[in-house]
């Protein structure tokens, strides 16, 4: 049956793209909730609300009134805006459903309906390995839906209700497809977000916007980030030491009285220093004894707190080729430098950054080639994005999927040898990293038969929950005993934005009680969420 709104002008999909993002504004912490297990970083809803929230300015700003050229511009919008997996899946979306309108001043429902079919199939191809149970699955009921609304010759309107009722029925059988799924009693995050952007676009093709009234300079509040903090060592302070000729357990004893972030990095004959104090000055006066300094270089935190790219002037290009890391958390981003990272851009957990960032952050330095570190399994496809618009020639990705991974990868990087090279080797260094993380419960759950109730202290490991305990220092203890081998000889343990030094300290001298002949190191790593990232060696 035909109707009035046979045919969609560049009004009409204004209107469908505000009424979708007026949805996630509804809407994203609900897909936030949908996570698979009870750790306090689903992101999934906001992802996918930044992602459109990018589309949505740029359709609304831009001056074009046919549908194909603002399907363009909202797509390229949402490419260089996507965050995570799920925002980078919707950029898919949208840029199949330019696709499929390109060249056209309005279109017939069948032909906008085709178009979100030829999304969907753009969808479905960003993702390497496909997984049913997933997104994917959802996306793939509703290119079934909308292939028979569009057969059916329905109006537009109609087409979107029947692709929306095919993808609810996949969305609910998500459960059945994945057991993490069914173990957690939750349907798949970015399915539901497929839901709503759908729903949403129906919203505002009908003119039933019941989202919150859109405000592009409106800053979103993510959980973790603070906007003022207080640094009780404000000076990061770096030097070498030359004819190094003190112990290096003398030296750190000293400098552990003297502040925060410490890393020593030793060489034959030279110890590289990294340190964040409120005395400089006492620091060097004590490594004048320890050899020769050279190098020096003090920056004041306070004025640098937040950046989210190093300046130009402080990237460091080797010889062409240079290391992108994403980390959060002021001590790993420290860190993350000292050991040879030349931009660290900022995100992880609950704060993804776009693909613009890594596209900014190489356009704004001069190396000819970068690797790029995402240290976050769902930063992985942003980074692969933001290779396959600059190309091959000029990025290369490491797919770390946690911060032990990136700082082993970043270790074994040499600017002197080539990509090849480079490549292989901090491969097989990430390959070789246990680790692990700890956090709190946000809602009582099911892992491995056992209910882990809300606010226990949860020990993740290869992105599964292992064990759980009512009190932190048991919950190191297990996750720890379960990495370490007969031959492990670090643990290493960067503690969160939540614990102070002392009580890091206390928790690893418990620890240390627990494991023979393993060496403790604790670091601050200033991540949000979780009291500690843990490294084994």
């Amino acid at each position: 049956m035909q109707s009035s709104m046979d045919v969609i002008n560049g009004r009409d999909f204004r209107r469908m793209i505000a009424g979708a993002y007026g949805a996630f504004m509804r809407e994203h912490e609900y897909i936030n909730s949908l996570n698979v297990f009870p750790v306090p970083d689903g992101d999934t809803g906001t992802n996918m609300l930044l992602t459109l929230g990018a589309v949505a300015k740029a359709v609304a700003e831009a001056p074009d009134e046919g549908i194909g050229s603002l399907a363009r511009r909202g797509a390229d919008s949402a490419i260089m805006g996507a965050r995570g997996n799920s925002g980078v899946i919707l950029s898919q979306l949208l840029r199949g459903i330019a696709r499929g309108l390109s060249g056209k001043d309005t279109a017939t429902a069948a032909e906008v309906g085709k178009a979100f079919q030829y999304g969907v199939l753009y969808a479905y191809r960003a993702v390497a390995r496909p997984v049913e149970g997933t997104i994917l699955t959802v996306a793939k009921g509703i290119a079934k839906g909308t292939h028979r609304a569009v057969r059916d010759r329905v109006a537009f309107a109609d087409i979107l209700t029947e692709a929306i009722s095919a993808g609810q029925e996949e969305l609910k059988r998500t459960p059945d497809l994945l057991p993490a799924l069914k173990a957690a009693g939750v349907v798949d995050a970015g399915g539901q977000g497929l839901i709503v952007f759908l729903a949403g676009c129906l919203e505002g093709l009908e003119g039933r916007f019941s989202g919150p009234e859109a405000d592009f300079g409106r800053t979103l509040t993510i959980s973790g980030m603070t906007a003022e903090v207080t640094i009780a060592h404000p000076y990061c302070t770096e030097f070498v030491v030359k004819r190094f000729a003190a112990s290096k357990a003398e030296v750190k004893r000293q400098l552990e009285q003297m502040g925060d972030s410490l890393v020593l990095a030793p060489g034959e004959g030279i110890l590289k220093v990294h340190i964040h104090t409120a005395h400089p000055g006492a620091v060097l006066e004590s490594a004048i004894a320890w050899g020769t300094l050279h190098d020096i270089k003090i920056d004041n935190m306070s004025d640098q707190h937040r950046q989210t790219l190093e300046t130009a002037e402080e990237a460091q290009v080797r010889s062409g080729l240079a290391v992108i890391s994403v980390v959060s958390g002021e001590g790993l981003a420290n860190i993350m430098r000292q050991m040879g990272a030349d931009i660290v851009i900022t995100g992880g957990q609950t704060m993804n950054p776009p693909v613009e960032e890594f596209v900014a952050a190489i356009h704004n330095s001069s190396a000819e080639t970068y690797i790029i570190l995402p240290n976050n399994k769902n930063i992985v496809l942003a980074a692969a994005q933001a290779k396959k618009l600059l190309g091959d020639d000029r990025v290369a990705i490491v797919p770390t999927t946690n911060v032990p991974q990136g700082l082993a990868a970043v270790l074994a990087f040499d600017a002197q040898r080539d990509l090849a090279d480079n490549l292989a080797r901090m491969a097989e260094a990430q390959a070789a990293v246990k680790s692990a993380s700890l956090t709190i419960a946000v809602r009582d759950s099911l892992v491995n038969g056992q209910k882990v109730p809300e606010g226990a202290y949860i020990g993740v490991i290869d992105g599964s929950v292992a064990v759980w305990a009512d009190g932190l220092s048991a919950a190191l203890t297990q996750v720890v005993k379960q990495l370490v081998e007969p031959d492990t000889g670090i643990v290493s343990l960067y503690y969160g934005a939540e614990l102070d030094e002392a009580e890091a300290k206390v928790l690893a001298a418990g620890l240390a009680e627990q494991l023979d002949a393993v060496e403790i190191e604790v670091y601050f790593g200033g991540q949000p969420h979780y009291q500690f990232i843990i490294s084994v060696e």
